[in-house]
């Protein structure tokens, strides 16, 4: 108990571990009491971030800071548009004919149940089916039910939003490219104190980090989204671009992604073939696609990122995903860099100082 007390009291008498600890709790304490009203301010961070590597491309070019900056504000905004008027109406389409498709799907699942008393009398009998159908219909009963009390509630707001969203996001991200070492060097004089080398430390090593994860996880998101769809499509599978963008998206959670978006693909190609060889071909078609996403692309995209171990990318992802929603499933990683960091550079930068 004596060494933990002797271990804090070290740690609070030195000026840098204060400094770390006050903008922790300062970026936590915004982030967690006013997320949602800066929300929009925060997207366009994270959107100015993944640019900068574009913009910084053009000006290989011999294109000016502030022409590079509009041309690549403007093909993404171009990207944009695309998704939601070219992307986003036939995953809505789908989306729509999937959830309609659903009832016929448990009627044929429960078909199939009932047919297993006869078939293996020995392991299952007729009662444990029947309470199994009942809590079946029971659950997604009430999983529809919260679908459109949240649909409803979230269907106003959720316009406004995506016009907010629309509009102060493209100038925010402009803005924050375009004045991005006036920004840098106002955030850097603001901090400038000769004690705050272990907060330059843990900042070095996460912005090396997070500019890697953020820019690599988009592309990720492309590749893994666009060779799908291309398989399903080869295929000639139901809902190929709703899957496929499910798919896509599903890389942003790690190893639990793939496992929950493995069920309604299998789910789907069932009901469509059956235990038949178009089946079989598609399921071990996506698996090659989820092993070569695993073992290859992701090893090639994210390089320069330190490897997590996969216990505390997981507990990441629950934790982060828990406090801030989808926002924090997506920078459970970085975040849990951002923790590493931090316990990286404390021997290099406080221990060796403080003995």
């Amino acid at each position: 108990m004596n060494d933990i007390v002797n271990w804090f009291r070290r740690q609070a008498s030195n000026p840098q571990v204060i400094i770390l600890a006050i903008i922790l709790i300062v970026g936590f304490t915004l982030v967690i009491v006013a997320g949602q009203i800066i929300a929009p301010v925060i997207a366009a961070l994270v959107i100015a971030y993944v640019l900068e590597g574009a913009v910084k491309n053009f000006q290989k070019l011999k294109l000016p800071r502030l022409m590079s900056v509009f041309v690549t504000v403007s093909l993404f905004l171009i990207f944009v548009l695309g998704l939601l008027f070219g992307v986003l109406p036939l995953v809505s389409a789908q989306a729509v004919q999937f959830a309609t498709q659903i009832p016929s799907w448990i009627s044929e699942g429960q078909t199939a149940l009932l047919e297993l008393p006869r078939k293996y009398p020995e392991l299952i009998s007729d009662e444990q089916i029947s309470e199994l159908i009942k809590t079946i219909n029971s659950t997604v009963t009430e999983l529809g039910q919260q679908v459109l009390v949240t649909a409803s509630k979230s269907s106003v707001v959720g316009v406004i939003t995506v016009v907010i969203y629309l509009i102060l996001v493209p100038i925010l991200v402009f803005f924050f490219l375009k004045d991005k070492q006036k920004l840098t060097s106002w955030f850097k004089d603001l901090l400038a104190t000769r004690d705050d080398g272990l907060a330059r430390s843990v900042w070095e090593d996460v912005d090396r980090q997070m500019s890697n994860y953020i820019r690599g996880k988009v592309w990720e998101i492309l590749i893994v989204g666009l060779v799908t769809l291309g398989t399903f499509t080869l295929f000639g599978l139901q809902y190929a671009v709703l899957l496929s963008a499910i798919v896509g998206l599903s890389v942003l959670i790690p190893f639990v992604g793939a496992a929950v978006v493995t069920i309604p693909v299998v789910a789907v190609a069932w009901f469509q073939w059956g235990a038949t060889p178009e089946f079989a071909y598609l399921v071990i078609a996506y698996f090659v696609i989820q092993i070569l996403d695993g073992n290859v692309l992701v090893p090639w995209i994210y390089s320069e990122v330190v490897n997590l171990h996969p216990v505390a990318i997981v507990v990441a992802v629950l934790f982060f995903g828990g406090i801030w929603g989808i926002w924090g499933v997506f920078f459970a990683i970085p975040l849990a860099t951002l923790v590493q960091a931090i316990l990286t550079a404390w021997p290099r930068s406080v221990e060796k100082e403080t003995v």
